[in-house]
């Protein structure tokens, strides 16, 4: 059974739909809409370490692509707040938060952080309980970085980073890469 096959199960026009009709919401509107949060996180952690490094970098460097330049300086501001609150000192980590707007910088520290230990991206976030990025509140935007009760992945930005690189990396699955 192929990764799709591993992603959804079932025979593979079933998992082929699957996998378009996730990447198609995702591709309307801006990135954090169209997608549920459970289905973002799900995803992303079904991908990660499943898909070879370089395809993950180029997955979240499209994913990030979508952002505007300051929405990826508040998400890696906040990652980077995150990762070292959890005890990750990446000697990679740019004082300089103008990289940030960069789509490219971010994707090579969230593919070093997948490469470190599949899923943590999603664990840095707060995936799988409240708290972190992913651990706002379901009402509105209520700010970008609010933190609060919740749904996992009710943060905008945590939702469009997270169902970004499962969504892109999908498409290249689906397309052969």
């Amino acid at each position: 059974m192929g990764l799709l096959g591993q992603l959804f199960g079932g025979d593979d026009d079933n998992q082929r739909q699957r996998a378009m009709d996730f990447t198609n919401r995702y591709d309307q509107g801006a990135p954090y809409d169209g997608i549920s949060d459970d289905e973002a996180y799900g995803h992303y952690q079904q991908i990660s370490g499943q898909i070879p490094p370089d395809v993950y970098q180029q997955s979240a460097q499209e994913a990030f692509s979508r952002m505007g330049p300051q929405e990826r300086v508040q998400f890696g501001q906040y990652l980077q707040q995150q990762a070292r609150q959890q005890g990750i000192n990446d000697s990679a980590w740019d004082e300089d938060d103008n990289h940030y707007q960069d789509p490219g910088y971010l994707a090579q520290v969230t593919s070093r952080l997948d490469q470190r230990q599949p899923g943590m991206l999603g664990q840095l976030l707060g995936g799988g309980g409240g708290g972190g990025l992913l651990g706002g509140t379901n009402t509105g935007m209520g700010g970008v970085l609010g933190g609060g009760g919740g749904g996992m992945l009710a943060n905008p930005l945590a939702k469009a980073a997270i169902g970004g690189i499962a969504a892109m990396a999908m498409k290249k699955m689906m397309s052969g890469r």
